[in-house]
């Protein structure tokens, strides 16, 4: 395995920890593939390195950053470290001209168990869609977004009160140690990939698209408490679900599903809308289209995340408000 010419692909902090796990192994990486350093600044005149840029290079490790991935210069520069494997780890969708250029292939690592999950945001869209468990995957790269051949995949469960982060971190070791087992296996030719078809189990599969700015957003009339309370997690700490306040972007870091019995300390109205709050005790409640959602931690526009008590402290929340 050590001998393997390796190039690694990917950018986020997600894609550090298995590139980290290659190397203390031994493996030879012979390259990494990036995104472009990012502007950043409020006149965007620094430029920011990726983490795994970071890393590469306090290991020595040779780094490129191509605009396109198709640009000749690039793919001279890819042929010439005469990689006999690509493993990628949250980058971008290689054209084939880059996939198929080692002699071994290519293979990903997708933070959901495949065929499920196909798509950007798979840890996200797990736990928004309530899902108990999700998983890593390694399969070879073909032509279409997350539909090579399966070559290994684990579960793990999520749990309850899991958000975004606590999945990606657990997920991140996990495949970190998926990544290395498959390196080997590739290696020594003991893979058996499997067709995606294959592992089609009854019921729809899930997509999991990008999230966008809009895509955060509580629809409180559409969601019951249960459906608010993963929304919440599953886009928290970033980007973070959101809803208005007298006109201003309340983002919602925490939340909790209201088990109105007798001996919580309000009493809820049982006439009122989606999106009707209920303000007392210290609490900050919601209406959602079935049940009441209590607000944890927030974090109005301009202003700090906070525990709720600490923004009711400070705001002016007007009587009968809907948000």
């Amino acid at each position: 395995m050590n001998s393997l010419r390796i190039i690694y692909m990917g950018t986020p902090d997600f894609a550090v920890e298995p590139l980290r796990t290659l190397l203390e192994a031994g493996c030879n990486i012979v390259a990494c593939v990036t995104m472009p350093d990012k502007p950043v600044g409020r006149h965007h005149d620094v430029l920011q390195q990726s983490p795994v840029k970071q890393f590469a290079l306090s290991h020595d490790i040779p780094v490129l950053q191509p605009e396109r991935l198709r640009d000749e210069e690039f793919l001279r520069q890819l042929r010439a470290f005469e990689a006999d494997l690509q493993v990628v780890v949250a980058f971008r969708m290689l054209p084939e001209v880059v996939w198929a250029m080692p002699r071994l292939g290519t293979f990903n690592l997708h933070a959901a168990l495949l065929p499920q999950y196909r798509g950007a945001a798979p840890i996200n869209w797990a736990i928004i869609n309530g899902d108990t468990q999700t998983g890593v995957t390694t399969f070879f790269l073909d032509h279409d977004i997350d539909t090579g051949q399966v070559i290994y995949r684990e579960a793990v469960p999520i749990l309850p009160d899991d958000d975004a982060e606590a999945v990606h971190d657990r997920l991140m070791h996990l495949g970190s140690q998926l990544v290395l087992r498959t390196v080997r296996d590739v290696a020594s030719g003991s893979v058996r990939p499997i067709p995606q078809s294959e592992l089609v189990v009854d019921g729809p599969l899930r997509p999991a698209p990008k999230i966008f700015r809009e895509t955060c957003q509580l629809h409180w009339a559409e969601l019951t408490a249960q459906q608010a309370y993963n929304f919440v997690r599953g886009l928290s700490p970033y980007p973070a679900a959101w809803t208005t306040l007298q006109g201003q972007q309340l983002k919602v870091f925490r939340s909790a599903v209201v088990e109105s019995d007798a001996t919580f300390p309000i009493t809820l109205p049982a006439d009122a809308v989606p999106g009707a709050l209920v303000v007392a005790e210290g609490l900050f409640l919601v209406r959602c289209r079935q049940g009441w959602l209590s607000l944890l931690e927030v974090q109005l526009a301009g202003k700090r995340r906070m525990p709720v008590q600490d923004f009711l402290r400070g705001a002016h929340i007007e009587a009968d408000c809907v948000i």
